[in-house]
């Protein structure tokens, strides 16, 4: 698949270590159909081919938030984008718009397959990174993405879902999911019921998946997300930040990528 890469900024930013000094740009990249705005972040005093990480954002769309976590991935060590699932880096401000550019994607899931292979492509063409060592973790409705890209056998080593739809319309097959899977769920999300945690746990197992399920007590959807609150008490929606499951769960997945990559 052929890329149009332009570039639009590049930012110095210093993350979290005062040593480390992550470096970002935006891009304009194409799936052959649709121009998406892509954002990779990779610290420069990390030398040599590093393992990469895409991140696919909320239902909100290609924002802030998703940015964030992609300097924080590269503030490890990764190299890392955050992709843009709905095209030329469109984003939701009320929750009607968040379900109706979702609900699109989800609704086809080869154009969502083609998009998300088109930022995994993006990486496999960086110097800086090992194009044989990609995963995905994604929030939210990038959580289902990342697991149905998952089942769709795309070529990752690992995926994280953090506070991710499970259900699927088709389940994963034996022999054809390479990834290894970890779910972070929030006990109390009232999006996620116990009916669909027992399906996919026994989609898994059925399908001899490499899996780990995280239930954090009393965390409700989007924890990981410090506007949660505020979302939520706008538009009158369920949503609720935890600071403990946040840390929780990154923690979880950093440990789950040192065990992949060590």
């Amino acid at each position: 698949m052929k890329i149009k890469i332009k570039l639009l900024a590049l930012l110095i930013l210093l993350s979290f270590s005062a040593q480390a000094t992550v470096v970002t740009e935006e891009f304009v990249y194409s799936d052959g159909d649709i121009d998406m705005i892509g954002y990779y972040a990779t610290d420069l005093e990390v030398k040599g081919q590093r393992p990469a990480i895409i991140v696919v954002h909320e239902w909100w769309g290609h924002n802030e938030y998703a940015k964030r976590r992609a300097r924080m991935l590269a503030s490890l060590g990764y190299r890392a984008i955050a992709l843009d699932m709905y095209g030329n880096g469109k984003n939701a401000s009320h929750p009607k718009d968040a379900g109706k550019f979702s609900g699109e994607v989800k609704k086809n899931m080869a154009v969502a397959e083609k998009r998300f292979m088109a930022a995994y492509n993006y990486l496999q063409k960086q110097k800086n990174v090992d194009k044989d060592k990609i995963s995905a973790i994604g929030y939210c409705f990038g959580g289902g993405i990342v697991l149905e890209m998952a089942r769709r056998g795309v070529d990752l080593d690992g995926v994280v879902s953090f506070h991710g739809s499970l259900g699927t319309k088709d389940a994963a097959k034996k022999g054809k999911v390479k990834a290894k899977v970890l779910v972070l769920n929030g006990q109390a999300d009232p999006f996620v019921k116990a009916e669909s945690i027992a399906a996919f746990k026994k989609e898994m197992e059925a399908a001899n998946v490499d899996y780990k399920f995280v239930n954090y007590p009393g965390a409700k959807h989007a924890f990981t997300n410090p506007d949660a609150d505020k979302l939520g008490a706008r538009f009158e929606i369920p949503l609720a930040y935890q600071e403990k499951a946040d840390k929780d769960s990154w923690n979880e997945m950093m440990q789950f990528l040192q065990r992949l990559y060590k």
